[in-house]
């Protein structure tokens, strides 16, 4: 066998690969067409949802589902031109290897997916928007953006925090700016021997001039503990619910409580203990019945008999004995 002979076949192939290619050459172009104008569908569906739903107010949402209509438009697309390519490829053999290879994709991309599927809830739902004051876990701040995998929110301190959708959908969020207004306290303490209507009143009057507390619901300053040396008064206010707004009505609350208070001539006490010491040394010491240690002697109880007495017995004893 010469040389000639031995590269024939391969030489046959080659020829063979050629006259195929010509004659998928027209099924190519025609197929290019296809993804082409799959690919201009996919655009126009995407701004179009986009668009519809960005003048709902749902821009994130649009989004989200408007780049979710371009690819499944491209994929369409790509189906449909490689049916065009190999005609004897039909979409259900097409479309049963898409549904392996989708479970096997799931699989490998479980966290990406959930992540999607939690982000599409989110913004359907909407149970916080861009700009409200959400707290997720030690995380709180500001919502800059909800992405179709994750949260983004800028902390008070000026951080951002990137937070997977699905880590906030299945835990407990807490909306700060739900509401327009939001409720404060603090607890103030006052001497035992003050008045504490009168201290009630004196507060209540500072907090209603205080500017960024709202009138309705009004404040108010309750009773609300006995404690070692105070009387404790709790009181709340209702403000704006953006931090900005708390943080400088806390602060003017404080201040104005504290100056009222003082003006007004009520304690404020610091923390105090009360020692007491019995050795016995004193004649008061004597009389349990004057005596302050948290256990009142019974009603009628004779004085115990201080240092002196028991010095006296001791000389009468000792004269006895000398006789």
């Amino acid at each position: 066998m010469n040389v000639a002979e031995a590269i024939q076949p391969a030489l046959d192939k080659i020829e063979a690969m050629i006259r195929g290619f010509f004659w998928v050459l027209p099924n190519l172009a025609i197929a290019a067409v296809v993804l082409a104008a799959f690919w201009g569908a996919s655009w126009v569906a995407r701004r179009s949802v986009a668009g519809v739903l960005h003048r709902r107010g749902r821009e994130d949402f649009g989004l989200l589902l408007g780049g979710f209509a371009r690819w499944g438009m491209i994929l369409f697309g790509v189906l449909v031109a490689a049916t065009v390519v190999f005609p004897s490829i039909s979409p259900a053999n097409l479309l049963s290897t898409l549904g392996i290879g989708s479970v096997a994709l799931g699989f490998a991309f479980k966290d990406i997916l959930q992540n999607w599927l939690s982000g599409l809830l989110i913004l359907y739902r909407q149970p916080f928007r861009a700009g409200d004051q959400i707290r997720s876990g030690e995380f709180e701040g500001t919502v800059e953006h909800i992405e179709a995998r994750a949260t983004l929110i800028r902390t008070y301190d000026g951080q951002r925090v990137v937070i997977p959708n699905a880590d906030i959908y299945t835990r407990a969020v807490t909306v700060r700016t739900a509401f327009e207004t939001r409720r404060s306290e603090i607890e103030v303490g006052i001497g035992y021997g003050d008045d504490v209507e009168r201290a009630r009143q004196v507060i209540l009057d500072a907090i209603g001039r205080v500017d960024g507390v709202e009138p309705k619901p009004a404040p108010d300053a309750i009773p609300w503990e006995l404690s070692g040396s105070t009387v404790n008064l709790r009181v709340r206010w209702w403000s704006r619910s953006k931090r900005s707004d708390v943080v400088a009505s806390r602060g003017r609350v404080l201040a104005a409580v504290k100056a009222a208070l003082t003006e007004a001539g009520i304690d404020l006490p610091f923390p105090t203990r009360t020692v007491l010491l019995h050795d016995q040394t004193e004649p008061a010491d004597r009389d349990r019945r004057r005596h302050r240690e948290g256990w009142p002697p019974a009603a009628g109880s004779p004085p115990e008999p201080g240092p002196e007495a028991h010095r006296a017995d001791d000389r009468v004893t000792a004269s006895a004995a000398r006789r």
